[in-house]
């Protein structure tokens, strides 16, 4: 696992061609190629996986599917481009906490 200058600024090039900041369109294809500008084969391949559920993990006590978790490093949950990611940190602190319950 080696991450380079180049591989990271193919990942930059990749998104300035093709991310428009389409949470639901593109969140596993940037999430993809992130994890390819760091040196893995992809992110399924590093051991992470896409929409986990997480029982009660939505405001209504209902099951919530985080956008990315690799446990138990990081939890990664996508906005669209130009949202005010300060109004979601209850949402990832509340998938964390249910995910890693021991942190």
């Amino acid at each position: 696992m080696t991450t380079t200058l180049e591989n990271l600024q193919e990942f930059i090039d990749f998104c300035q061609q093709h991310i428009t900041g389409k949470e639901r369109k593109e969140a596993q294809i940037f999430l993809d190629r992130f994890f390819r500008a760091f040196g893995h084969k992809g992110a399924l391949e590093a051991g992470a996986t896409y929409e986990e559920a997480i029982t009660k993990g939505s405001k209504k006590g209902k099951t919530g599917f985080a956008d990315l978790v690799w446990k138990p490093r990081v939890l990664i949950e996508m906005k669209k481009r130009g949202e005010d990611l300060s109004k979601h940190y209850p949402q990832a602190f509340e998938y964390w906490s249910r995910l890693v319950p021991n942190r």
